[in-house]
C-alpha cells in the first residue's frame, strides 16, 4: 500500500501558555512561557483519506507533553480517536499522527520521544458562535474563544506564518480547559489557545 493521506478540517489547541503560544510566531524555537509546554487539542476531520480508507466526520484528539523548547523534542504524545471510527480508521490515524508515513505531520516522528498509545473513546467537537466546545470524553473537556480584536467582528490572527500546523492561527484563549489521564491533571482555564484550519497530506 503507498499510504497516501490527506486530511483537512479544524484544530482546537488549548496549552499552558499565560500569552500566546511563542512557538508558533518562533517555529518552535522559544520556551514556552511556563517553562514546558502542556497541551491537548481536538480536531474535526471534514474530509480526508488514508489509501481508500475515508476518514471524513472522525474527530481526533491528542495530548503532548514537552519538556522545554519545542523544536529539542523529547514530547510526551497520547493520541485518542473517535468510538465511531473503524479499526481500518484509526490505524491509518495513528500511522499519521506518529509521523510515520511522512507529509505535514512527519515532524512528530522525529519530535515525539514517548507515544503513550491509543484510546479509542467518544469525542465531540462543536461551534457555539465563535466557541468551539470539545470534549474527549474521560479525558478532556475545553471552550475555545477567539480574541477579538479592534474590529470586534474580526479574530485576531496570525497569518502567513511558517508553523507546521498551518499559516494562519486565530490566537484564542479557553473559556474552560480541563485534561485528565496518563497519571497528568491539568486546568489551563484562561491559559493560550489556537484555531487552526487544517489542509494535511503527504500528497
Amino acid at each position: 500500500m503507498s499510504e497516501a493521506w490527506t486530511l483537512k478540517g479544524e484544530m482546537a489547541l488549548s496549552c499552558s501558555c499565560t500569552v500566546f503560544c511563542p512557538c508558533v510566531l518562533s517555529l518552535g524555537e522559544h520556551p514556552p512561557t511556563e517553562d514546558r509546554c502542556q497541551t491537548w487539542a481536538g480536531i474535526r476531520i471534514d474530509s480526508g483519506h488514508f489509501d481508500d480508507i475515508d476518514l471524513g466526520g472522525i474527530n481526533v484528539g491528542l495530548m503532548m507533553d514537552l519538556p522545554g523548547i519545542m523544536a529539542r523534542g523529547n514530547w510526551t504524545a497520547a493520541l485518542f480517536v473517535d468510538d465511531k471510527a473503524s479499526a481500518q480508521a484509526v490505524r491509518g490515524l495513528t500511522r499519521i499522527f506518529t509521523g510515520r508515513v511522512g507529509g505535514t505531520t512527519h515532524l512528530l516522528s522525529i519530535l515525539v520521544g514517548s507515544f503513550l498509545g491509543v484510546r479509542q473513546v467518544p469525542i465531540s467537537y462543536e461551534v457555539k458562535d465563535q466557541t468551539r466546545l470539545v470534549k474527549i470524553k474521560d479525558y478532556a473537556d475545553g471552550a475555545i474563544t477567539p480574541v477579538t480584536g479592534n474590529t470586534h467582528s474580526e479574530n485576531v490572527t496570525i497569518r502567513n506564518s511558517g508553523y507546521w500546523i498551518a499559516p494562519d492561527v486565530i490566537v484564542a484563549k479557553s473559556d474552560k480547559s480541563r485534561f485528565r489521564g496518563f497519571g497528568r491533571n491539568w486546568n489551563l482555564t484562561g491559559r493560550s489557545c489556537e484555531i487552526c484550519q487544517l489542509d494535511w497530506g503527504n500528497q
